[in-house]
């Protein structure tokens, strides 16, 4: 007789023994990607673009690197290994084809309270002249990094947790009035922590609740502490930085190669520094030496683990957050997939892996991706090629960026985070689409100005739950039959000629952030099902949980009148006039597949809606059509559609 223990292992070996080996490929294709673009990649077609796209993301990348690494309170040489290690790992495991991991501010900002606070600056007069042996740098040092790679080590751990408990299914509770506010008011923190090196002032590090408050009471009551010098520097920077990315911006479309301000003001500042000596002459701070060559791999201080999961759980959850976003932002644009489980993984490898090698926490950066859009990348090769240039930079360039003056760096930090600053232009949009959002927006904000990053975007989440459970109970068509699965039902229409490629679809649910995604989805899985197949659908056929949509269909067309169907241009009718309830991710869900129609070439008409959708949907977005799109009920749209169509035959046989 077999034991309990035996039967259970023999029950697990034959299950080893049942997996085969197409399964395990089909596992590998899934969780490394680079697995299937790789052998496919057009060497032809995308090496030059990849390969310019390459060189300026390098020269983007070392220019941050060093900026953000300050910004964590380590030394700079620690930002190029963070621009190196983790971008080559989302190369191999991350589906974002315009993504580029690496230093991000927000992100060494968060690891920066870790550091200040179990390494203060007022503990460097002890440790400073001691020797580590590694890096040729002190040990004050080495245990400023050894905290910023204890926090970079145990967030990508909670990352991985994340992907293993497939938590990316609920990234819809990261609306885009959250991300947004959140984004905002930690690159607000950003600025903030830069001031004191455009001004040249000494000034304790301030952190904690109110802290931003109390920097800025700080330096008004020292502003006669203030470096002139330092701030002339700092605001000459500035505007160089602006005025040249700005005509970067207007002429990009007539120049292939845009003018690398950054590197280029690097070197100018340092040449300047050095020849003029202004590091005595005139007090400038300056990067100090930078070694060359790369580390020796060496485990983060476990010892510290304990004492930064406040710190790590917010590099992990304000890093995935603004990396998902500009993944799927990419994805939206060039028209392919994101899977946000296998986003978990592939961040939270770039977190735990590099930390072995000396690396600051990283994530995605608005500003990198935006550069692969200009210059025209394919693919994340041009995130590999930047990665040899910047192994050249650690090599051989690294160690004479000596005199680069630290308020040039603290000016292209500030500059680099223009993209998250101009966020507070979306306010308009949100007040004129939902009130709400507009309100969620700015209370989430001020909680990130008053704590932090990681609280602002806590709260955010939590407010529009709330907010969005008071609201539903005052629409009539929530119930609980509407979160159950469902099947598509039919109407036949007396004049079936009339509806010929015409879809119905009736909206019967409010359409807000915790379903406009499966809305989304089970709407152009009709769309798609129904430009394949011109039949009927069979009358079971069955959506998947928690449908929201009920679709009508007028029967089929077959014979001669296949023909004539095809000859003509489908339309999708929306009855909203169930949707009594929508905040701003519905309004974009909306907009969304009226853009994603059009690119099929089926007209979106929208039947039944209230005053409010119609004012938001314009608000939102920009509803390019020659023809009417709203409709006061479906009747109308359908007598729109026989007037246009019947004109439209009129005008053929009239060319004839």
């Amino acid at each position: 007789m077999m034991t309990g223990a035996k039967r259970k292992r023999s029950a697990v070996w034959r299950k080893i023994q049942a997996v085969r080996s197409e399964d395990i490929k089909i596992w590998c294709m899934r969780r490394l990607p680079i697995l299937k673009w790789a052998p496919v990649y057009n060497w032809k077609e995308n090496l030059i673009p990849d390969t310019v796209s390459g060189m300026m993301l390098a020269i983007q990348q070392v220019t941050q690197g060093l900026a953000f690494a300050v910004l964590s309170s380590v030394h700079p040489v620690f930002g190029l290994y963070g621009s190196f290690f983790p971008v080559i790992i989302y190369a191999i495991f991350g589906m974002g084809r315009h993504v580029v991991t690496g230093t991000f501010a927000l992100t060494s900002l968060i690891s920066a309270n870790a550091v200040e606070r179990l390494v203060p600056s007022a503990s460097a007069n002890f440790t400073t002249n001691n020797n580590s042996g590694i890096l040729s740098l002190s040990e004050f040092e080495m245990q400023r990094i050894g905290v910023a790679a204890a926090v970079s080590f145990l967030g990508g751990i909670i990352q991985v947790a994340m992907f293993m408990l497939q938590l990316g299914s609920a990234t819809f509770l990261l609306t885009e009035p959250v991300i947004s506010a959140m984004t905002t008011g930690a690159a607000t923190h950003v600025v903030t922590s830069q001031v004191k090196y455009l001004l040249g002032m000494k000034m304790p590090y301030i952190s904690g609740p109110l802290g931003f408050f109390h920097i800025y009471a700080y330096i008004f009551e020292n502003i006669g502490s203030v470096q002139l010098e330092t701030l002339l520097l700092s605001l000459l920077s500035i505007v160089v930085l602006v005025l040249v990315k700005e005509l970067n911006e207007k002429f990009q479309r007539n120049i292939k190669v845009v003018l690398p301000i950054d590197l280029l003001l690097i070197i100018a500042t340092s040449v300047a520094c050095y020849y003029a000596d202004m590091e005595y002459v005139y007090g400038l701070e300056v990067v100090g030496h930078i070694p060359d060559g790369l580390p020796s791999p060496k485990a983060p201080p476990m010892n510290v683990l304990p004492e930064v999961v406040t710190e790590a759980f917010g590099v992990a959850l304000v890093g995935y957050v603004a990396s998902l976003a500009l993944a799927q932002g990419s994805a939206k644009k060039f028209k392919y997939s994101v899977d946000d489980n296998q986003e978990f993984l592939a961040h939270g490898l770039s977190n735990v892996i590099p930390s072995f090698f000396f690396c600051i926490p990283s994530a995605a950066a608005m500003g990198r991706t935006a550069l692969l859009y200009s210059t025209g990348a394919k693919t994340q090769v041009a995130c590999l090629i930047s990665c040899v240039l910047i192994l050249v930079v650690i090599y051989a360039i690294g160690p004479m960026l000596y005199w680069l003056p630290m308020c040039v760096l603290a000016s292209i930090i500030v500059v680099g985070l223009k993209g998250m600053l101009v966020q507070f232009r979306d306010l308009k949009k949100y007040w004129n689409v939902d009130k709400i959002d507009w309100s969620i927006w700015i209370s989430t904000y001020m909680f990130t100005i008053c704590f932090a990053a990681n609280v602002g975007l806590l709260y955010g989440v939590v407010c529009t739950i709330v907010i969005v459970i008071f609201r539903f109970p005052r629409t009539k068509t929530l119930n609980l039959k509407n979160v159950k699965e469902e099947e598509y039902k039919y109407k036949a229409e007396d004049n079936c000629e009339s509806l010929n490629q015409v879809k119905i679809v009736s909206v019967n649910n409010p359409l807000v952030f915790l379903n406009a995604r499966k809305f989304h989805a089970d709407l152009i899985k009709i769309i798609q099902k129904d430009s394949t197949n011109s039949q009927a659908y069979e009358d079971a056929n069955k959506c998947e949980q928690n449908t929201l949509l009920c679709s009508f269909s007028n029967g089929s067309c077959r014979g001669e009148s296949l023909q004539s169907c095809n000859s003509e241009r489908h339309v999708l009718i929306l009855d909203c006039s169930g949707l009594n309830l929508f905040d701003y991710t519905g309004v974009s869900v909306l907009l969304q597949i009226y853009m994603d129609c059009k690119n099929r070439h089926i007209d979106v008409l929208l039947a039944h809606c209230k005053d409010s959708l119609i004012k938001a949907m314009q608000y939102g977005g920009n509803l390019e059509s020659e023809n009417p799109v709203f409709f006061e009920s479906i009747s109308s749209a359908i007598d729109a559609i026989q007037i246009h169509r019947n004109y439209s035959k009129f005008s053929d046989q009239s060319e004839v």
